[in-house]
């Protein structure tokens, strides 16, 4: 079977339209589902949904329908498929909203297999922002809380491994770097880097430089674990930070017009990264020919690449078991890129 783009008159873009704002989205990893893609809604109210949806390869189209449906409470912050490279393990995919809740996906539809849920005391919980997979360990799950607290979790025996008050503020996003260290960003703007092996310390690797400006996302090269990218709130600006060189910036992508929302490393290139945003635009860049921390000279990188989506980008993957392939949301649409 021919993958998409190999024939001459293959299109390069295929669209799905969903019934709704999608506001979460994944790629799955498993090598027998290669053009397979989970999409949550965005919703202003409780009942929400999460479709997956799989690229017809002989025809070249998404079918019209999803795969699989399935109600979710509260729009999901975000959907991942666990990291199996090798196609061997149960079928899961993740979502994060009020909790951690870890589903089985099946032939004949999706069935919850745990609600993780660490506020047991309180009948109300705190919203969590988002959560990362670990690649090197897949019962490992990292979440990140507006009360503050990152929570690594084993999903295998589903209990906490570690629950961690890791910022002053409300914790948006989180990313493993490793089977033990995870970093985190925060409304108190910082980028902090935790290792389990030493849970009472923490570096701030990264302040923003504007006062009570919140980092929205980060993302952790897996090519090149020095390196991890962050963007603040209402921000056109990408930074990129070299963790040997704290504080210090070693180079901020300025190309976009508008804030950005999104972005993601190359699953198979240690110097290029995606970002997109507000400005309808997904820039790839090259960052191989960045400067010195602190020794640029304030003109910066210009992409590579740039697609114009025609809306607002709000969410952005790269896949990772086919590094030409970029997946972009935007409004009710999703498109996969051959890049």
């Amino acid at each position: 079977m021919a993958a998409p783009g190999v024939g001459e008159k293959r299109a390069e873009i295929y669209t799905y339209e969903a019934p709704w704002l999608i506001y979460a989205m994944g790629w799955s990893v498993r090598p027998d589902q290669r053009f397979r893609l989970g999409i949550g809604s965005f919703v202003e109210e409780y009942s929400n949904k999460v479709e997956i949806v799989s690229l017809d390869v002989e025809n070249g189209s998404f079918p019209p329908a999803p795969t699989h449906s399935f109600t979710h409470p509260y729009p999901c912050t975000k959907i991942m498929f666990v990291p199996d490279t090798t196609g061997t393990m149960e079928d899961l995919v993740a979502t994060t909203g009020d909790y951690l809740r870890i589903w089985h996906i099946k032939e004949d539809g999706v069935e919850l297999r745990s609600l993780l849920n660490n506020n047991k005391n309180s009948e109300f919980c705190a919203p969590l922002t988002s959560f990362d997979w670990n690649d090197a360990n897949p019962a490992r799950v990292g979440t990140s809380s507006l009360d503050t607290t990152c929570t690594i979790w084993d999903i295998e025996k589903e209990t906490v491994d570690t629950q961690l008050i890791a910022h002053d503020k409300e914790v948006y996003d989180i990313a493993w770097g490793g089977p033990e260290v995870f970093a985190s960003v925060s409304a108190d703007g910082s980028v902090r880097v935790f290792d389990l092996r030493d849970k009472d310390h923490s570096t701030i690797i990264y302040e923003s430089p504007n006062p009570d400006t919140p980092l929205l996302r980060l993302g952790w090269n897996k090519q090149n674990p020095r390196y991890i990218a962050t963007m603040e709130m209402d921000s056109a600006k990408v930074v990129v930070l070299d963790i040997r060189f704290p504080t210090m910036p070693v180079e901020e992508l300025r190309r976009h017009k508008a804030p950005v929302n999104t972005l993601a490393w190359a699953p198979h290139s240690s110097c290029h990264v995606c970002t997109a945003g507000d400005d309808s635009q997904a820039l790839i860049w090259d960052l191989s020919t960045a400067s010195a921390p602190g020794g640029g000279d304030g003109g910066g990188l210009d992409p590579i690449l740039a697609y114009d989506a025609g809306a607002e980008i709000s969410q952005l993957q790269w896949s990772a078991t086919q590094p030409d392939w970029i997946a972009i949301a935007f409004s009710k649409s999703l498109q996969i890129l051959r890049v």
